[in-house]
């Protein structure tokens, strides 16, 4: 379960972070040559980055237990991702483009052989553990030859759409009304 407050009013108030998030295709264009692959996916990955002290006040919510702050980065502010992209891609900065993907809290590790793959995981690991980043073990996976990432299959052989996602594009009702249009336009 996941506490997501509504910061709409703040939101509204907020001068918003220009950060652009990457194109997941620019992502994909470094991977050509890659034969090894493994996937890291952050635990929570907001709630690892702490608020700055004086910002803390503007996380304020209630209920009927009463009122809290957070003291970490909550979902739902309009800067969050941003922020997030732009701490990840400065702590891996030195291995972008080279044998680290990263998409807010996923990270891809990439290499073109197995003695390769091993010194990257290890700095890619270092990395994390270095600042204080934790991953959630259950949706990690490590050594494949083939990985599903940001809805794509990724394999020496190439990159291409998950096919599952293709699956539920061509089993979707002809859209009747506008509402559905943007339904189907938000799967696609």
């Amino acid at each position: 379960m996941r506490l997501c407050t509504d910061y709409r009013q703040l939101n509204k108030v907020t001068i918003k972070n220009k950060y652009p998030l990457p194109r997941i295709d620019d992502l994909m264009d470094q991977l050509r040559g890659a034969t090894m692959f493994s996937k890291i996916d952050l635990r929570s990955g907001y709630h690892q980055i702490r608020v700055k002290s004086e910002d803390i006040p503007k996380t304020a919510f209630r209920t009927r237990y009463g009122h809290y702050e957070y003291l970490v980065m909550p979902f739902g502010v309009t800067n969050a991702p941003a922020i997030f992209m732009d701490y990840m891609n400065r702590i891996f900065h030195p291995y972008l483009d080279t044998f680290v993907v990263v998409f807010i809290d996923d990270i891809l590790i990439y290499s073109k052989t197995q003695e390769e793959h091993a010194e990257h995981l290890r700095v890619v690991l270092q990395i994390l553990k270095d600042n204080q980043l934790y991953a959630k073990l259950s949706k990690c996976e490590f050594w494949l030859e083939s990985v599903n990432f940001l809805g794509h299959v990724i394999s020496k052989g190439g990159i291409a759409v998950d096919p599952a996602k293709v699956e539920t594009v061509m089993e979707w009702n002809s859209p009747k009304s506008v509402t559905e249009i943007r339904s189907f336009l938000g799967l696609a």
